[in-house]
């Protein structure tokens, strides 16, 4: 069961403290990204180089090399929310070579998760940037068919294992949906496509297709695999926060519906701490290097909406949303309960 803390203050008192915490730091913003681009960069080395020694050691390299691509997204991420540079230019550029590396076109992704933080949490709103939750009442005024797609769309194979690559390696690769028509995130897509088939094209050049197959692949599989997790389990809580229109509030949108997702070192700083993520979600201007410094300071955040490994586990199977309970619930409990088919 998540810990729900309820903290003293308002979700609005708490944006007037957390503001001390919003400014970067470039030498430190500098620091970090050098401290995540390099090893990278040296992992991706030294799995080339182990092509030649073995193929296995080759598939390992690139995988552990995933995790250091989960941190440099973090950094994008930050870029996106202007929290990484004090110069919004240096960051966007930054951003956008970064979403080369991520196959994450950046003005695109920036714009989609912009809409993610400003509705997260209202039901009239939906669909982009999030992953696809239905009502109780919407399942169950769906056809079979319906109940069946959506189903098969939650059930953990599709979100986990088809899921990632279909939104990294296809998706991303075409504006689709509410963002198709806007001229920006063809062009960001399209660039970032193109620098990708150059990246692509050169490494086939130097090395042949098996660093494709063996490096290429697997890392970013890897990542992208891991971050499709963090974001399903910092909003897929037993207790999250949803409404309709009319009784939805942003800012306690942010800070009860997001987790705080607990995770040993060193899993914490590969993650870039993005587990702290009701935090986050409250104030996306605060750097991810400064997310540790809140929960330090305020224990009612540190122990508010925490959601440890095991249980995050547990709520893989959390399906709908069961406005009358005010949490989400099994496909099973919505059987036994509502004596749905």
């Amino acid at each position: 069961m998540l810990d729900n803390y309820h903290s003293p203050r308002t979700s609005r008192e708490w944006l007037r403290i957390l503001a001390r915490y919003r400014d970067p730091s470039n030498r430190r913003s500098l620091f970090e990204l050098a401290v995540t681009l390099v090893p990278f960069v040296i992992l991706w080395a030294l799995a080339w180089m182990a092509l030649s020694v073995s193929w296995a050691l080759t598939l390992a390299l690139a995988m552990v090399n995933g995790l250091f691509l989960v941190r440099l997204f973090i950094i994008q991420h930050d870029c996106g929310h202007g929290a990484f540079f004090t110069n919004r230019s240096a960051q966007d550029w930054l951003g956008r070579l970064l979403g080369v590396l991520t196959l994450t076109p950046y003005a695109l992704w920036r714009r989609t998760h912009a809409i993610h933080h400003a509705h997260h949490g209202n039901l009239d709103q939906r669909g982009i940037g999030d992953v696809l939750t239905l009502t109780l009442d919407e399942y169950r005024a769906r056809s079979p068919s319906g109940r069946f797609r959506y189903r098969l769309y939650r059930h953990p194979v599709v979100l986990f294992v088809l899921g990632p690559s279909y939104l990294f390696f296809l998706q991303n690769r075409i504006p689709i949906g509410a963002m198709k028509s806007e001229r920006r995130s063809w062009m960001s897509t399209m660039g970032t496509n193109a620098s990708i088939g150059v990246m692509l094209g050169l490494i086939l050049w130097l090395g042949s297709f098996l660093p494709v197959l063996l490096i290429f692949l697997p890392t970013t599989i890897v990542a992208a695999t891991i971050g499709v997790w963090l974001f399903y389990v910092q909003h897929q809580f037993e207790e999250t926060h949803w409404y309709t229109g009319e009784n939805w509030q942003i800012h306690d949108a942010a800070l009860d519906g997001s987790s705080h997702y607990v995770l040993p070192q060193p899993l914490r700083w590969l993650s870039g701490n993005i587990g702290i993520h009701h935090v986050h979600h409250l104030y996306s201007r605060i750097p991810f290097y400064r997310l540790p410094d809140v929960i330090r300071d305020h224990r009612e955040l540190a122990e508010a909406q925490r959601l440890t490994i095991r249980e995050s586990l547990a709520g893989v199977k959390l399906h709908l949303w069961d406005a009358h309970q005010e949490k989400l619930i099994s496909f099973t409990e919505a059987r036994a309960r509502y004596q749905l088919d």
